[in-house]
Parts: C-alpha cells; sequence; structure tokens
C-alpha cells in the first residue's frame, strides 16, 4: 500500500505515508466489526480511497478551515488533513459510530488538535450556528447528485468559498443538471478534469458568490426527493 501510494503521490512525506499505512491498518480492522468500505485491498485503497481524496489537493487554500460533509469512514477529509499540515477540518456524518472510527484514528495518527467530529445530518449541521458560513471550503463524496449536494454544502461555506463535490463520469450532467441549484444557492461552478490510474475522475468546484438564502437547506431528506 505505501509504494503505491508513494508512487501516486511523490508530495508526501516519510511521515504521513507512516500514517496512511495506520490509518489503512485502522481501516481493515474496524472493517471486520462495521461497514465502513467495500475496497480492502492494499492498492485499491491506496488508489481509489487515498489518491482519489488527494486529486483536487491544490483547490484548498493555504489555512482553509474545511468541512467534510458525509465523511463516512474519512473521505476525502482525513487524507486531506494528512497531507496538509495547514487546514482545520469538521468531519460530519449522520451515523455516530463512523465517527468513532474516525476519533480513534484522529487520535492514533495525532490529528486530533487539527479536527472535529460533528454528528448531523448535513442539513441539519447547516442550521448550526456554529456551522453555517464558517468554512472556506466543503467537501462531498460519493454522498449525492451534484443538486442535492450543492444544497447540503453550500450553507456551510463563507462568501467565497467553494463546494468541492467529487464525481466521475457523469460530472457534466450532474452539474447540467444543477443548474437551478447554483442560481438558487448563489453560487457557480466549474468542472476540474484529473486523470488518475483508476478511471475517469471530476471535482465539480462550486464557489459561494452570495449569501445563502434563510430557507436552505431544507429539512432533513427533503433535498433528496426534491431537488432544487
Amino acid at each position: 500500500m505505501r509504494e503505491r501510494l508513494a508512487a501516486l503521490c511523490p508530495f508526501l512525506t516519510a511521515e504521513q505515508l507512516t500514517q496512511f499505512e495506520t490509518y489503512y491498518a485502522m481501516l481493515v480492522d474496524w472493517n471486520a466489526r462495521m461497514n465502513l468500505t467495500a475496497l480492502t485491498a492494499p492498492e485499491d485503497v491506496a488508489e481509489k480511497h487515498f489518491a482519489d481524496s488527494l486529486l483536487p489537493l491544490a483547490l484548498v487554500p493555504e489555512g482553509a478551515r474545511c468541512i467534510d460533509v458525509g465523511t463516512g469512514a474519512g473521505f476525502p477529509g482525513v487524507p486531506i488533513l494528512i497531507a496538509r499540515p495547514d487546514i482545520k477540518l469538521v468531519l460530519l456524518d449522520s451515523l455516530n459510530k463512523r465517527l468513532t472510527f474516525l476519533e480513534a484514528v484522529l487520535a492514533e495518527l495525532g490529528l486530533s488538535a487539527r479536527a472535529k467530529r460533528v454528528h448531523a445530518r448535513a442539513e441539519d449541521g447547516g442550521r448550526m450556528d456554529a456551522l453555517r458560513g464558517g468554512f472556506d471550503v466543503a467537501f462531498t463524496r460519493a454522498v449525492a447528485p451534484a443538486s442535492v449536494a450543492l444544497e447540503w454544502t453550500i450553507p456551510f461555506l463563507k462568501v467565497g468559498g467553494t463546494s468541492l463535490l467529487y464525481k466521475g463520469a457523469k460530472a457534466e450532467e450532474e452539474l447540467a443538471a444543477a443548474e437551478n441549484a447554483l442560481s438558487l444557492l448563489s453560487a457557480s461552478a466549474t468542472i476540474v478534469r484529473y486523470e488518475a490510474p483508476w478511471g475517469e475522475r471530476y471535482v465539480i468546484a462550486a464557489r459561494k458568490d452570495g449569501k445563502t438564502p434563510k430557507e436552505y437547506p431544507r429539512k432533513a431528506g427533503t433535498a433528496a426527493k426534491k431537488p432544487l
């Protein structure tokens, strides 16, 4: 795993690679007791979880305050936290057992001081005074279609902040379907393409251009049932 990740991400230090090794070992161990990932083979995790999470690293500003919405087993937030010692991160998820796993990972990797865990649905978190409008970057990966993910993430951002949506080959199609959501949420977006050995990878980078109307996000479950 270490060798493959080092080849894919030559910018990682020896210490960071060791942190990724520990993360991988804990992921496989805990996955035997709870459903964290379908991928457990070393090269698969190195490529499709770790390196994939790091693709848009250059889009994260120096010293950014970030939030990973629907973080699951910690992707992409924890890999970015490892690779970027300058950022701070909130890991938000609706399942507390995943956050228990992440608490153990952060402690083992010595990252607890730069990361906070929040147990909440995205819609509820987006209405919390402590979180709404407070972040430079929001991440979502394998969570929802773009129109839904935008409603879940844009409210967390400061004006001028960016929501990074990790997508596959249907990124352009999803972005086209999200035009109304972008308009209602006062945002604009571009697509960044990455060449990866494991397939077509795209990131929709949505910039928050104005204050989010107070009615967004709508109550839990609404965005998925009735996308903007």
